[in-house]
C-alpha cells in the first residue's frame, strides 16, 4: 500500500501534542497542555520545519478524525467605558484517542464513544448529526483562517485592548454568519469593513482579502 505523503507531517504533528501534554505543568499558558495555534505553528516550524499551511491543512485532518481537540474559552471584558464585550480564545490538545494511537494500546478507563452507531447524514454543503442540528460544511477552511486571524489581531503590539476586543467581536460575527445555510453576506460585509481597517494596521491585510475573496466579497 502507498503511504500517503502527509502520514509523516500527521504523526510529528501528533506527537507534538502528546509530547506538550506528556510533559504539562498546567493546563493553559507557556507549559500547558493546551496549546494557541499561532504556538502551534511557530513551534512546529522550529521542530520541524512545516510550514503554516502543512500545519493548518493537517491539523483539520487530525481534529475531523478526532485525534486532537478544538476548545473555545470565551469571556467577557469590560471597557475603559464600562460597556462589556465578548471575546474567544481558541486551544488546541490531543484527545484520549490520539493519546491511544501514540502509545499505541487503548486504556481501560476510556469511555465508549456515546455517538457510536450513529449515522451521519450529509445534504449537499450541510451535514445533518443525531436530532436534525446542522452545521455548514462549506466554509470549514474558511471559519480555520478566521480563528487565525483573530489571534494575529489578538496578539498584536499594534492593536490597542479596545481594537482586539471590537477585532474579535466582528470577527465571531462572520462565523456565526459561515455557520449558516445560507449566510448573509450583508452583515459579513459590513463585519469585515472594521476588521479590515484593524488588519491594515497590524499588517495581516492580506489574510482579510483572500477571505472576502473566498466569500465572494470584494
Amino acid at each position: 500500500m502507498i503511504r500517503n505523503p502527509n502520514d509523516g507531517i500527521r504523526e510529528r504533528m501528533l506527537q507534538y501534542f502528546y509530547d506538550r501534554n506528556a510533559n504539562s505543568t498546567s493546563e493553559r499558558g507557556r507549559r500547558g497542555s493546551q496549546v494557541r495555534i499561532s504556538d502551534v505553528k511557530r513551534e512546529l516550524k522550529e521542530l520541524h520545519g512545516l510550514t503554516q499551511p502543512q500545519v493548518m491543512a493537517n491539523l483539520t485532518y487530525l481534529i475531523d478524525s478526532g485525534w486532537v481537540e478544538r476548545l473555545e474559552e470565551r469571556r467577557t471584558f469590560k471597557t475603559p467605558r464600562g460597556t462589556s464585550q465578548p471575546s474567544t480564545s481558541t486551544w488546541y490538545k490531543i484527545t484520549n484517542t490520539g493519546i491511544d494511537l501514540i502509545e499505541g494500546q487503548s486504556s481501560a478507563f476510556k469511555r465508549a464513544d456515546p455517538f457510536e452507531g450513529i449515522s451521519v447524514t450529509a445534504f449537499g454543503s450541510n451535514v445533518q448529526i443525531g436530532d436534525g442540528n446542522y452545521a455548514n460544511n462549506r466554509y470549514n477552511g474558511l471559519s480555520s483562517e478566521l480563528e487565525t486571524l483573530r489571534e494575529e489581531l489578538v496578539d498584536s503590539n499594534r492593536l490597542n485592548d479596545i481594537e482586539k476586543l471590537a477585532a474579535a467581536a466582528d470577527i465571531e460575527t462572520v462565523q456565526m454568519q459561515i455557520a449558516k445555510p445560507e449566510p448573509n453576506l450583508a452583515i459579513i460585509r459590513e463585519a469585515l469593513s472594521p476588521i479590515k481597517k484593524l488588519a491594515r494596521a497590524a499588517g495581516f491585510l492580506e489574510r482579510v482579502t483572500n477571505i472576502a475573496a473566498q466569500l465572494g466579497i470584494l
